[in-house]
C-alpha cells in the first residue's frame, strides 16, 4: 500500500510532506535543482512506508492512501509511478 499525491497539488507544490516524509519518498526534493521542472510533486511507492505523514500536513489535500483515491483521481497512481519509472 501507499499514499498518492493527485494533480491536486498542481501549481501548488507545497514541500510540507517532503520534509515530514522519514523515508524520503516523495519528489522532486524541494531543494534540488529539478523541483522547478514539474508541475507537482509523487510518492514513490517503492518507498512509502505507509506512515500517512504526508497525508495531513497537505494544505490542499491532494494526498490520499491508494485506497482512498476519489474515482476522479484514480489516474493519480499511475502518474506518480511514470514518474519514478523514468
Amino acid at each position: 500500500m501507499t499514499y498518492v499525491i493527485t494533480n491536486s497539488c498542481i501549481g501548488h507544490k507545497d514541500a510540507s510532506c517532503h520534509e515530514v516524509c522519514p523515508v524520503d519518498a516523495i519528489a522532486p526534493n524541494p531543494y534540488g535543482p529539478e523541483f522547478g521542472d514539474h508541475d507537482q510533486l509523487f510518492i514513490d511507492a517503492a518507498v512509502c512506508i505507509d506512515c500517512g505523514a504526508c497525508e495531513p500536513v497537505c494544505p490542499v489535500g491532494a494526498i490520499y492512501n491508494e485506497y482512498d483515491l476519489p474515482d476522479d483521481a484514480r489516474e493519480s497512481l499511475a502518474t506518480n509511478q511514470f514518474f519514478f519509472a523514468q
